[in-house]
């Protein structure tokens, strides 16, 4: 089972049960049919960076506070923020699965999820030999809506990054995404390596490292 094909069970919530091969074969149908609707798109910036207390990031012109965000960027002293998406094209799809065929289109849904991830993976090996040429270290994704890092604040980063122009990422005035297999993040630059930047934290046992999102 690829790595993917393992995501997109997990996101369908098996856990540690068996999944069965009628799931499996879907999955497989799914990500098919996936990667040939896909419009990948990805746009980042890389940004000084400034910790002020626990709680208050500065990152170019964007002032957070995240105890949790905080906690991820401590050392950090740039930060990539990067939008992301898989396009139209899929949404348009699993509307219609959802009207004609509820069982696929819940497979399809996991499976786009599984797919932005793998999509964002690979992409982060740009921003990682970028990092590297300034001898720094990526720290592992964080994106608004995770902990107490706000989600309104996916506003400011699509503006940041001119994301509506340059991939035709948007957003709700309730700031969710679209498309909605879409993404937003920031990912921490420190001279200081640490293990855990590409795969997240979802993948990982370590429940007390202090960059757990």
């Amino acid at each position: 089972m690829d790595t993917r094909t393992k995501e997109a069970v997990r996101y369908l919530g098996y856990g540690r049960h068996a999944v069965d091969d009628y799931t499996l074969a879907l999955i497989g149908e799914a990500f098919e049919e996936l990667d040939l609707l896909a419009a990948r798109r990805i746009v980042y910036r890389i940004f000084d960076l400034t910790l002020k207390g626990q709680d208050c990031i500065e990152i170019g012109n964007l002032c957070i506070r995240s105890r949790g965000l905080g906690r991820n960027l401590n050392g950090c002293s740039k930060a990539a923020v990067l939008g992301a998406t898989l396009g139209i094209e899929i949404d348009m799809y699993m509307k219609k699965l959802s009207i004609t065929d509820m069982a696929k289109a819940v497979v399809v849904q996991a499976c786009a999820a599984a797919l932005l991830e793998d999509y964002l993976d690979s992409c982060q090996l740009e921003i990682e030999e970028e990092a590297d040429r300034q001898g720094l270290y990526l720290r592992p994704r964080f994106s608004p809506g995770y902990g107490d890092f706000p989600i309104q604040h996916q506003e400011e980063i699509l503006r940041m990054l001119d994301a509506a122009k340059k991939i035709g990422l948007t957003m709700t005035g309730s700031s969710m995404l679209t498309p909605t297999k879409s993404v937003t993040a920031v990912i921490g630059m420190s001279r200081r390596k640490e293990p855990c930047h590409r795969k997240g934290c979802e993948a990982c046992k370590m429940t007390d490292c202090p960059y757990r999102r």
